[in-house]
């Protein structure tokens, strides 16, 4: 592809006049919404920080300790996702430009303006992921540049391995990025291309050992919830609707230019293959999004998961098409991010009750309404709060921060079974201190008072109040008896979520040891 001297500048403008209106949009959006659920359970990793979390490694949370710090505003705890499409567009830029340089700032501007990159302002573990897997794959690349210009390589690996070591502190899905790695060593395999391999993967393993040794120390809790309790609960089967929903979302995060595109420039992407960069990139943006083809055959694949390997996908694109069919893709991807934010602008001016025959209604009162819940909440300050759920305990805790004595936000545990997912509060929560004491569980669907709450109790009394349309239930109970709730409810939760296989060796184990000594957690 060969562009004029004029068209690199103009290319260059339409990138920074894309990015500050992205930025623009973003910043608004990150300010005007509450935090989700999943980002409110994040923020409390992030308030006492640890080596390693319930369902996955530390690195959002040591991100998150550091910004609360600064400031607790939603725009603020989001500004790494906030800024992440222009960074890295940055990023997509410098690589292409010493080969590419009139092509760089159009393949910039399309990963820039790609459907997820103008929405996405949420907090996920994915966040810092996809910082590290780009950081880690355009090292990797670099390196097969270097190798082709027959040059030295080792330091791009060293850069490569710890980009890598990042991401595994930061999620499992890391794996497959290594996986590529391994891929492209193995295709046309040299001795320089293992050592670069090696260098890679001995880099990783002072995280895996770090997240080893947690782990070891609290039940294995990333392994089983990761390779356990999230796969046995309901949560997996085969099905042929899941491939296709996999299929829809690659479509959508991808647009059907992509492949449409491909498929017509064959040629120029055989081309692209030619070299060792070449092949790298496919195999950093095809082997990964390949994998996860068959374990969408049995779950649903979540759009934050193929995230860190976007921007190698749509370099393989801007690599395999000429002058007319870039600028096309450019329109298109423009006319896109528009309707984007057409959209969400429509959204965000509708009265709240047009929700309210949706099944989201009550969630969406929870979140945006949190002060009204807190105020209903004040007259009880002197009892435990507690939810039914993590996602909205930690969610109401999180958009109110109402002040203890010590000056943190009041955090808000679950009372009762819950389920495989963010169960971070078994860590947090410590059922044996509240004995004897009161709690209020504040709850959005009526309760079953004889068989979920009065047996733990001495005496309970109900509220009910209504806030936008939906009735929220409030229970008061005095006396409660933790050794009952020990039998019936940690016993159950021990037998579904802390049933560690024999084979993953334990030093110490935060809810068996707690409630349970002299009983393991193991099946």
């Amino acid at each position: 592809m060969n562009f004029s001297a004029g068209d690199a500048w103009s290319s260059r403008r339409t990138f920074l006049i894309a990015a500050l209106l992205t930025l623009a949009f973003r910043f608004w959006l990150a300010a005007v919404t509450p935090f989700t659920g999943d980002e409110a359970y994040f923020i409390w990793w992030g308030q006492w920080p640890d080596w390693g979390f319930y369902d996955h490694p530390p690195m959002i949370g040591w991100w998150l300790a550091l910004l609360l710090q600064i400031s607790h505003a939603e725009w603020w705890l989001r500004l790494p996702i906030i800024i992440q499409p222009v960074v890295l567009g940055l990023a997509v830029a410098a690589f292409l430009k010493p080969r590419f340089p009139n092509l760089a700032w159009g393949a910039a501007t399309l990963f820039l303006l790609a459907p997820a990159n103008v929405w996405n302002v949420f907090i996920t573990t994915d966040t810092p992921l996809v910082y590290f897997s780009v950081l880690a794959g355009f090292a990797w690349l670099q390196a097969r540049r270097a190798e082709d210009a027959d040059t030295t390589a080792w330091r791009w690996y060293v850069l490569a391995g710890l980009g890598l070591a990042g991401a595994v502190l930061s999620k499992y899905f890391a794996a497959l990025l290594g996986f590529a790695f391994l891929v492209d060593t193995l295709y046309r395999p040299s001795q320089r291309k293992f050592v670069g391999l090696f260098i890679v993967y001995a880099l990783t393993v002072p995280g895996i050992a770090m997240m080893a040794w947690w782990n070891a120390g609290h039940c294995w809790s990333n392994v089983m919830f990761n390779f356990y309790n999230r796969h046995h609960r309901g949560n997996t089967g085969l099905s042929w609707q899941t491939p296709l929903l996999y299929l829809s979302m690659m479509m959508y995060l991808l647009t059907p230019l992509w492949f449409w595109y491909l498929q017509r420039q064959r040629h120029a992407f055989a081309a692209v293959l030619r070299s060792r960069e070449g092949r790298a990139l496919t195999m950093l943006a095809i082997v990964p999004l390949a994998l996860f083809v068959p374990l969408s055959i049995v779950r649903t694949i979540g759009l934050h998961w193929v995230l860190s390997f976007i921007p190698f996908a749509l370099i393989l694109l801007a690599l395999s098409v000429n002058v007319a069919q870039l600028r096309t893709l450019l329109r298109f991807f423009s006319g896109l991010a528009l309707l984007h934010a057409a959209i969400i602008l429509a959204i965000a001016n509708m009265p709240m009750e047009k929700w309210e025959k949706t099944k989201f209604y009550p969630g969406i009162v929870l979140t945006v309404e949190s002060q009204k819940l807190l105020d209903q909440l004040q007259p009880y300050s002197d009892y435990t709060w507690m939810m039914d759920g993590y996602s909205n305990a930690v969610t109401l805790g999180v958009n109110t921060y109402v002040r203890d004595v010590d000056g943190r936000p009041r955090y808000i545990g679950v009372f009762g079974e819950g389920s495989s997912h963010a169960r971070h509060d078994d860590i947090l929560t410590d059922m044996r201190a509240i004995d004897g004491g009161k709690i209020a569980i504040l709850r959005k669907t009526a309760p079953n008072l004889a068989t979920d709450y009065a047996p733990y109790f001495d005496n309970i009394e109900t509220r009910t109040f209504k806030i936008r349309g939906v009735e929220f239930h409030l229970i008061l109970g005095q006396g409660f008896n933790y050794a009952r709730y020990r039998d019936v409810i940690l016993a159950r939760i021990k037998g579904l979520y802390y049933a560690v296989p024999p084979a993953l060796p334990q030093t110490a184990c935060y809810f068996c040891d707690r409630y349970f000594p002299g009983q393991p957690c193991q099946r």
